[in-house]
């Protein structure tokens, strides 16, 4: 498998912010069976233009399966404050997973697990020879970068990306990919609903790590920090913890993905058809004509 390359779609990320993008103004392109596609529709585009720009041979999509998890479980609020999904977005949940099979390209996912546990997973898993990129637009999946793994943030519009691997995330936040995970124990993370350490924010959190590694180091040095500094981390030391274990993408989940299911061959007319059945216009562009690949 010499100079493969698996590009792993979040694939939540993808149609949430698809979905949104042209919710705000009400387009949610309902088809004459009464299904909303707009997700779906934004989803398409965002994956194929991806595949276009980085060319992966291999490309799998995966999911979260349903909001109780192994997290969830570990602290109730774990992104309690997160609503309802809209009701438009509901019916789209499915049909997303219908069209992605359509081009061969296999849905996983894990009940208990989130799908940032399935890409790490798969991205420590996989043929040592393979080169990993993730597609996503959750700044989370940056703790899985190394030597081999590369993270693909998805900017504002189409086609708009900021690549990450060790040395541009080093550059830009002066912490490697594996103090990440260390940065949400300290900081928190509001949009996954847990506190961190209360009164410790990014800048700090970052000159900590810079100073002393990880948590462990910081706990070591206790008498180093400053007395507000100390006087916060103790009293939140359970808090802690409990938000390292909350941030740390598991990567160990019993799920794995064979190469050959993997590999990108688009079967044009399947493709098309399927595009007909829920009545995507204008998404054929977004197909490769012939897609030859080892």
């Amino acid at each position: 498998m010499k100079n493969s390359n698996l590009m792993l779609v979040d694939g939540m990320a993808l149609l949430f912010r698809a979905f949104y993008a042209t919710a705000v103004t009400g387009q949610f392109m309902i088809n004459t069976k009464g299904v909303p596609t707009n997700g779906v529709q934004g989803f398409v585009k965002h994956m194929m233009t991806a595949v276009g720009k980085f060319n992966p041979s291999h490309v799998a999509v995966c999911w979260d399966m349903g909001s109780k998890t192994f997290r969830t479980e570990m602290f109730p609020d774990y992104k309690a404050n997160r609503g309802e999904a809209p009701v438009e977005l509901i019916p789209q949940f499915e049909l997303v997973k219908e069209v992605v099979e359509a081009f061969d390209i296999p849905n996983i996912g894990v009940p208990g697990y989130e799908a940032d546990d399935c890409i790490g997973t798969i991205a420590r898993t996989i043929d040592e020879d393979v080169q990993v990129s993730i597609l996503t637009g959750d700044k989370d999946i940056l703790q899985l970068i190394n030597d081999r793994t590369s993270v693909i943030l998805l900017q504002k519009g189409y086609g708009n990306y900021q690549v990450h691997n060790r040395d541009s995330l080093y550059n830009e936040k002066g912490i490697w990919p594996e103090q990440m995970i260390d940065l949400k124990a300290l900081m928190g993370d509001p949009s996954d609903n847990y506190p961190g350490v209360k009164g410790i924010g990014e800048k700090t959190a970052i000159k900590l790590l810079q100073q002393f590694d990880n948590v462990e180091g910081i706990l070591e040095n206790l008498d180093s920090l400053t007395k507000s500094q100390k006087a916060k981390i103790e009293q939140d030391l359970e808090m802690l913890h409990l938000s390292r274990q909350l941030a740390e993408i598991k990567c160990d989940v019993e799920v794995s993905c064979s190469l050959e299911t993997a590999s990108l061959q688009i079967n044009r007319e399947k493709v098309l058809n399927k595009f007909q059945e829920v009545e995507f216009k204008g998404l054929h562009k977004f197909i490769p004509i012939e897609k030859e690949l080892a």
